[in-house]
């Protein structure tokens, strides 16, 4: 028998399921937003009620949008040639704030990962096919993260556009700036070392 109130019981493990919350966070966010923070609470439930209504995917690049206008498939943008590959919609707003890139994305949504079920369907790669196939790409910028499935993804989006006659390039992985070498791990190391560039 849960010690819960059947209406907290549902709160607590609706809160739960927001990545890196347990049992014992969701308690306390719970009791802080029916004890202290009504006003926020309501806040916040019209907020998700209203994006769960109002915001979609974009048809092209995948990324969330609202009314179908998204800010990432302008013409300028796509005049660039230029289509970076990314995970997820945090990674594409990383790339955003921490650098001059200003072409076009698509989004993921995912991983090729073949133990949790995802596979190229999921990650939309024949939607990427056909606009790799348009011809307005002259280059895939694959911006996968450096795990073992980011890198059997960066390999499968490099195979589609090699089809395609589209160039593929890899975002450059290894010592963070300003970092020292000898607080580096070896994995770090030895990926920058592989992929060590002329100068």
């Amino acid at each position: 028998m849960s010690v819960y109130s059947p209406r907290l019981a549902r709160l607590i493990d609706a809160l739960r399921r927001l990545p890196g919350v347990g049992p014992k966070s969701a308690q306390r966010m719970a009791f802080q937003l029916l004890d202290r923070e009504r006003g926020a609470a309501r806040t916040l439930a019209q907020a998700l009620t209203d994006a769960l209504e109002h915001i979609g995917r974009c048809p092209s690049c995948r990324m969330f949008c609202e009314g179908g206008d998204c800010r990432y498939c302008t013409p300028a943008r796509t005049a660039s040639g230029h289509l970076c590959v990314v995970e997820g919609p945090a990674d594409l707003m990383a790339i955003e704030a921490g650098t001059p890139y200003r072409g076009r994305y698509f989004v993921l949504m995912g991983r090729l990962s073949p133990l949790d079920g995802i596979g190229p369907d999921e990650l939309g790669l024949d939607q990427l096919q056909a606009q790799l196939a348009t011809g307005d790409v002259r280059e895939l910028i694959i911006a996968t993260n450096p795990t073992v499935e980011g890198e059997a993804t960066a390999h499968c989006l490099a195979e589609i556009a090699r089809a395609q006659n589209v160039a593929v390039s890899r975002i450059a992985h290894g010592v963070p700036v300003g970092g020292e070498l000898e607080y580096v791990d070896g994995g770090t190391l030895a990926h920058a070392l592989s992929g060590r560039r002329q100068v």
